[in-house]
């Protein structure tokens, strides 16, 4: 019998993957900040209907500045930037830039946290940029810079930074109650573009409307539920593998969807990017653990692993878009 986590993470997978589609294929229809706001409209109201049976507790008021700030970096600044990006370039060549979050995270808490880390990490960060530079190269013909490559950067440097925040709440908050603060605080802030969204809405199709419900119900609210159950029950050094499996769903689900396949080029540049995360952020000891049968852990600590994890990519945050 198939273990239910690995179901549910490899589900999560699936619908994380899908939404660099689900964000081009709505993009044909709304403005990037039309799109932002309208998504996380849908995905804020999924996660608050969800709270009452994940036990959601009010946040301390103290929280709540930093609450918004946190909300800013990994959704009103992320969502805005990476839309902007897949304006311009595809959903594959997205999907791989994310993919590089974990070493940005890395690297920054190096800086501000203080933690220490491998020459490894340092390598995997300029292995990942050589790549992000060919696949911006890529997008643009060969020739010229794409500027969308720079806007989906900058999305991961902000979800990076969203990450290294994140750590001290994890002490007293759940993985799902932080989450579904700081998407609540996101959703906010990106409210300033609600002028306009319901003109949009009534002159869009069908598809970029369904685009837009996939995006907000089932490729955010329902993984992020998928994900803490997974990270909750498991070794997370395990879960965490599977992140790295985004990228190539995202290739797939968007030939299958929009029949859109990124240049050679970029596609190349994606693989080398991957190669530089993977190299930086998978702990080849931890490999060998895996391959080893493992006696189970017990409850106490299953549950430990939601509340506290580390800065390094074993945090409740796959490469979400």
């Amino acid at each position: 019998m198939i273990n239910p986590v690995y179901i549910a993470v490899g589900l999560a997978m699936i619908l994380w993957s899908s939404c660099f589609v689900g964000i081009r294929a709505a993009l044909q229809d709304f403005s990037p900040e039309h799109l932002a706001v309208f998504r996380f409209i849908l995905a804020s109201l999924a996660m608050l209907l969800y709270a009452p049976w994940a036990k959601v507790r009010m946040p301390h008021i103290k929280d709540i500045p930093a609450l918004f700030l946190h909300g800013f970096l990994g959704y009103t600044a992320f969502s805005l930037a990476i839309n902007h990006g897949e304006s311009l370039i595809s959903a594959g060549s997205t999907s791989f830039i994310i993919a590089t979050v974990p070493v940005f995270a890395t690297i920054l808490a190096v800086i501000t946290l203080k933690e220490k880390v491998s020459p490894r990490t340092y390598v995997g960060l300029f292995i990942s940029m050589v790549g992000i530079g060919i696949i911006s190269f890529g997008e643009g013909g060969g020739i010229s810079l794409n500027i969308g490559a720079l806007f989906v950067l900058l999305a991961a440097i902000s979800d990076s930074i969203y990450i290294v925040l994140q750590k001290p709440f994890f002490k007293k908050y759940t993985a799902y109650e932080y989450t579904t603060y700081t998407m609540v605080t996101g959703t906010i802030l990106l409210c300033f573009y609600l002028p306009g969204l319901p003109d949009q809405i009534a002159a869009a199709s069908w598809h970029s409307i369904a685009a837009t419900v996939h995006l907000g119900v089932f490729g955010t609210a329902i993984p992020y539920a998928l994900w803490t159950y997974g990270v909750s029950k498991a070794d997370v050094s395990k879960i965490v593998i599977s992140q790295y499996t985004i990228p190539v769903m995202a290739l797939v689900v968007g030939y299958v969807w929009l029949g859109e396949i990124p240049p050679i080029l970029a596609i190349l540049g994606g693989g080398i990017a991957l190669a530089g995360a993977v190299f930086s952020s998978i702990s080849f000891r931890a490999l060998k653990r895996f391959r080893k049968p493992q006696p189970p852990t017990p409850r106490a600590v299953y549950q430990s692993v939601c509340v506290k994890p580390t800065i390094q990519p074993t945090s409740n945050y796959a490469h979400r878009p």
